[in-house]
């Protein structure tokens, strides 16, 4: 079960509500407990993904610890990073590992 995301609310909430609503209660509400159409586990590796191949490296960091949570291994996000790297840019590559270590070494 995915826990309760109030992220939206906590960092825009009083600057954007409605953004911080759909945030909150549609992507991370409805979209990410969908569970039995796609686990947590590969919405993180796709999420991953898309941020890194899209240069999203703001938002990697909170989308790997959600990965990590979900269970995604550092041997998977080595994988998928270095599977990325050929397909979406070396330097991209470069920035999502130095992000990744991070979080999966600690």
């Amino acid at each position: 079960m995915v826990k309760k995301q109030t992220a939206g609310r906590d960092n825009l909430g009083d600057f954007a509500p409605k953004f911080a609503e759909l945030n909150d209660d549609v992507l991370f509400g409805q979209v990410w407990s969908r569970e039995s159409e796609l686990p947590a586990h590969q919405r993180s590796l796709i999420t991953i993904s898309a941020l890194i191949s899209a240069g999203n490296f703001e938002q990697l960091p909170a989308h790997l610890k959600i990965g990590k949570e979900n269970g995604i291994t550092k041997d998977e996000i080595a994988e998928v990073i270095t599977h990325l790297s050929f397909y979406v840019g070396w330097p991209k590559a470069w920035s999502a590992f130095n992000l990744a270590k991070a979080i999966f070494n600690d």
